[in-house]
């Protein structure tokens, strides 16, 4: 072989080189933009941990992905995201656990009146096992469960008159959410309750289709409630978690390295809005007795009335829901947890 054709030879192999590096660095930067939906407004808790969970994802992917919140229910309600995610048109969202209780009959759990004392309680079982047993649920319907975030303590408000007693909740046409459990308890408590998907809540008070309607102080403020609403009642009856979703049809084509970097950033985005949360929910409370709120606490007999109304919704629709074994257990786990020393 001659010099010229050597020579030729290895400017070939170095250019094919070249080229295949090129190939590589442009494989390795390539990047996979996907949109996660939520419900609330973009100044509101959930926007807050959207933002800090898609500056994680890009930081902790290099870049690979990258995630486009979108809030205000632009996508659609919960139900409707859920859907999407299933069918695989949609990729991610955080919304109610409450309406997945027709695909994952275990989340009916969380809908549980008074299950919760306080926000340790509400940590200490859903990031356990029985959190993660009942989230390995959801695969089986077209669904990747990430991690919970906390949407709060529900309470009562409403246009009519303060919640103080039992009694005060008959003829109340209130609002709750698209869920059984839901709607029977305040069935049981003497309320008209009525379903409706939020996005379609705020007109509902503002027109007296709804009389009032229940969520955590924080969803209250940002979603301006106290413009319609002249009564807040404090009955912390039921702890409504959050639930980060991925689209398994869309999770099961990602990378590994990606998988990872997702669920450490889910982790991430969820203690950071769990603080977040219960820091704007006091602040929440403050702010919408400036506003005007009349701000009622029922004593402890009447909450005492209100639970024991409950008992056949423990019986007859959680129990039957969840099945009465994971029940008990929920219920012994929360029992050795409030007897720890220190508590």
């Amino acid at each position: 072989m001659t010099r010229i054709s050597k020579t030729r030879g290895l400017r070939a192999a170095a250019m094919a080189l070249a080229l295949f590096m090129a190939a590589g660095a442009a494989l390795a930067q390539s990047s996979t933009t996907f949109k996660f939906g939520y419900g609330l407004q973009e100044d509101s808790n959930q926007g807050r941990a959207a933002r800090l969970f898609a500056e994680r994802v890009a930081q902790l992917s290099n870049g690979r992905l990258k995630m486009e919140p979108v809030g205000g229910a632009k996508l659609g309600s919960d139900d409707k995201m859920q859907g999407a995610l299933v069918a695989g048109g949609q990729e991610m969202m955080v919304g109610s656990t409450a309406t997945l209780v027709s695909l994952v009959k275990e989340m009916a759990l969380w809908d549980a009146p008074f299950l919760f004392n306080n926000t340790d309680e509400a940590d200490f079982l859903l990031d356990g096992a029985i959190g993660q047993q009942i989230m390995s649920k959801l695969p089986a319907k077209g669904l990747v469960g990430l991690v919970y975030w906390e949407n709060g303590f529900r309470n009562l408000t409403n246009n009519k008159r303060p919640i103080s007693r039992l009694d005060d909740f008959n003829g109340i046409k209130l609002r709750v959410m698209p869920n059984d459990t839901f709607i029977k308890a305040f069935k049981t408590l003497g309320a008209d309750a009525q379903p409706l998907a939020f996005a379609e809540l705020a007109d509902a008070l503002r027109t007296g289709k709804m009389d009032g309607q229940e969520n955590p102080f924080n969803t209250i403020l940002s979603s301006k409630f106290y413009e319609s609403q002249k009564y807040l009642s404090i009955t912390n009856h039921v702890y409504s978690p959050w639930i980060v979703l991925a689209s398994k049809k869309w999770w099961d084509g990602l990378q590994k390295a990606d998988q990872d970097a997702l669920l450490k950033a889910a982790q991430e985005s969820r203690d950071f809005e769990r603080k977040d949360t219960r820091e704007e929910a006091r602040r929440a409370l403050n702010q919408l007795t400036e506003k005007g709120m009349q701000v009622n606490v029922p004593t402890f007999g009447e909450l005492s009335r209100m639970r024991n109304r409950m008992d056949r919704i423990y019986a007859r629709d959680i129990g039957d829901k969840v099945g009465l074994s994971l029940l008990l257990e929920a219920q012994n786990q929360l029992m050795a947890y409030r007897q720890r020393p220190g508590r």
